[in-house]
């Protein structure tokens, strides 16, 4: 189901997509979705590392303190 958004871009951004798309010969919905997917990507990466690096700070305790101890078997 396709959703519809409105918003505006800057007249740069406008001559821009309009000059890369006779560059490379594509179309700017494509254009436009191939940079959101990559934006996507990005801010997801940087979520989970975020999320590692919090993960990390509720301890302080190395590998082998965190395991001194434990006995498995």
């Amino acid at each position: 189901m396709e959703k519809t958004l409105t918003f505006e871009l800057k007249p740069d951004t406008v001559d821009n997509l309009l000059a890369f798309r006779e560059l490379l010969g594509k179309d700017v919905n494509t254009m436009l979705e191939e940079a959101l997917q990559r934006y996507f990507e990005e801010e997801q990466q940087k979520l989970i590392e975020k999320g590692i690096e919090e993960d990390a700070s509720m301890t302080n305790l190395d590998y082998d303190e965190f395991w001194d101890g434990l006995d498995i078997g």
